[in-house]
């Protein structure tokens, strides 16, 4: 009888000679005298052989059933419920979009207690990890297991950051029924996709409330995880389900001396982008820029150009003075602070005196410092962007965006670390622009979301 196996993130069907019919994603691997497929294609193949009434001993699966289920449950809101029904019609894979904040990780909840196979979490940092760790523990009331941050203790419910799944993904690839991608926007990249590939898990569940990547490669996601099943927008679930709130642009100019070091060090930088035939149109131009700078006296001159004039937009003199004014003003209420580099976010930190995150701090410092600003022992926190993603601070209702890219998802992201429903709070982003600079013309990218449609 032919045998399905698990070996090294791949399927092997053994007994069979080449010149048998087996379904299409099996592929004859002479070296081996086996039919192989890549894990991720191991519900295809078994309905396949199914189908094809090709009898089979499978001893690829390893994953366990769950013994209980949720021993907490909590009343699901209606956009949950339609999400798990959509994910369920979907057969067990696919994508459910919806804002940050409202609650996505509780679909997930529900899809392990309704499958009740091994599952693993699969989250992008070790902070993420240890809230889905505390979350799953408390929801079924049994060890959950950890892979990552210096752990590897693997359980029927296991979470593990994209990093460790990709690294031991072809051990573990087998040992789960379900596997739940947070923020699964990460996952089309070259290594991450590995984490899906390696696995035969015949549930897959992607959550995100930004799926779009700048790159086009979202598109894999249909691949790796399932289609897009269900999507709500911010805008369809404030007021009820998220906090309302309001977004204020705010243009802010240049001191004349700022103004005039920033036009001629742009015009410098400009100048030798052109007269080097650099398109920054083209993916590779930034690259090109880098590597044409370091190669002569006028370039490195170029780039200091570059980033001083880079510099002096994103934290204009008139930016950090508004920003005084925005701390005072919102004194009794939590704030976050985001800034696009490191370098501003602990330059906001000495002239407040407000505590900083960076990807620098130390897990347990930011930690302590997460702690304490939800406790209320500080009002405001800032950050570059290490807080954009997955961070749980229910009590901050003001963000000001002091710099970022041009990102929509990041954008979007930041404003939904102020959403999460509180009481009746009313929640704010501030956007402060250097006018007449090139943040004008991120701000514009950054906001192409329903979100900040008709916002100010």
């Amino acid at each position: 009888m032919p045998v399905l196996t698990f070996r090294s993130g791949t399927l092997e069907l053994s007994g069979l000679s080449k010149h048998e019919s087996v379904p299409g994603a099996l592929s004859w691997d002479a070296r081996s005298g086996v039919f192989r497929a890549p894990a991720l294609a191991y519900a295809e193949v078994v309905l396949g052989l199914r189908k094809q009434q090709l009898s089979f001993e499978d001893q690829a699966r390893a994953y366990p059933e769950l013994a209980h289920g949720l021993v907490v449950r909590r009343e699901p809101r209606p956009f949950q419920v339609e999400a798990l029904a959509a994910w369920e019609k979907g057969r067990g894979r696919g994508v459910v979009v919806l804002p940050t904040g409202a609650g996505k990780s509780h679909v997930a909840v529900m899809a392990i207690d309704a499958r009740r196979r091994g599952a693993l979490v699969v989250a992008p940092t070790l902070d993420l990890v240890r809230q889905w760790y505390d979350l799953l523990r408390r929801s079924f009331a049994t060890e959950v297991g950890i892979v990552g941050g210096g752990s590897h203790d693997v359980r029927p419910i296991t979470v593990t950051t994209y990093d460790s799944a990709c690294l031991h993904m072809e051990h573990l690839g087998a040992r789960f029924g379900l596997v739940v991608f947070d923020e699964c926007h990460h996952l089309p990249g070259p290594s991450y996709a590995l984490a899906a590939e390696l696995s035969l898990a015949p549930f897959r569940l992607g959550l995100t409330a930004t799926p779009e990547r700048a790159d086009g490669m979202d598109s894999r996601l249909t691949t790796l995880i399932g289609p897009t099943l269900y999507r709500k927008d911010i805008v369809e679930l404030s007021g009820r389900y998220l906090a309302d709130y309001d977004v204020e642009r705010i243009d802010v100019e240049l001191t004349e001396d700022e103004r005039r070091e920033y036009d001629a060090e742009r015009r410098l930088y400009l100048d030798f982008v052109r007269s080097a035939g650099i398109r920054f149109d083209h993916p590779s131009g930034f690259g090109q820029f880098v590597m044409r700078s370091a190669q002569s006296a006028a370039g490195q001159r170029a780039m200091r150009a570059y980033r001083r004039q880079r510099e002096l937009a994103l934290a204009s003199s008139a930016k950090l003075e508004y920003l005084e004014h925005l701390l005072s003003q919102h004194r009794q209420q939590r704030s976050l602070v985001f800034t696009q580099d490191n370098a501003t976010a602990y330059a906001v930190s000495r002239r407040f005196l407000i505590p900083v995150i960076t990807h620098q701090t130390k897990v347990k410092e930011r930690s302590e410092i997460l702690e304490r600003f939800k406790a209320g022992e500080y009002n405001a926190v800032a950050t570059s962007k290490v807080l954009n993603e997955g961070v749980d601070v229910p009590d901050a209702s003001v963000a000001i965006v002091l710099s970022g890219s041009g990102s929509v998802r990041e954008h979007v992201q930041r404003l939904g670390r102020v959403l999460r429903r509180q009481g009746d709070k009313r929640a704010i982003l501030y956007e402060l622009v250097s006018s007449r600079t090139n943040e004008s013309g991120t701000s514009e990218r950054r906001r192409e979301h329903s979100a900040y449609a008709g916002a100010g």
